[in-house]
């Protein structure tokens, strides 16, 4: 007794799902952007070369690009579809309330600390 199960999908929907899921070729640019924009930082410390506050720009704005690459390749949040959407909002509002509470909680720690000293 064999039982078959035929799927048919459209090439639309066949490429929605593949791309909601990523490919390998996704992956590889996300992991060659990654050590590119972990080695600009690396460089721009270990070489001493730039003034301090340019080395600070320097981290900061790769950190920034490196989180929108992790986000894009590795996470696959977009607002192209209606759950990449969904998706990202979730993300979004999930990680404002964790930066609240943790930023929240240092607060209330240090002005306790502070309270404490008198």
């Amino acid at each position: 007794m064999s039982h078959s199960h035929s799927h048919s999908t459209t090439p639309g929907q066949a490429e929605a799902h593949s791309a909601d899921h990523g490919d390998v070729k996704s992956y590889v640019i996300g992991f060659v952007l990654s050590v590119i924009l972990t080695a600009i930082p690396f460089w721009a410390v270990m070489e001493g070369d730039l003034s301090k506050s340019t080395t600070i720009w320097t981290v900061v704005v790769t950190a920034v690009v490196q989180l929108w690459v992790h986000l894009k390749f590795f996470l696959h949040l977009n607002f192209v579809t209606e759950d990449g959407r969904a998706s990202t909002f979730s993300f979004l509002f999930s990680a404002l309330v964790i930066v609240m509470i943790v930023g929240l909680s240092i607060w209330i720690i240090y002005e306790s600390n502070a309270m404490m000293m008198y």
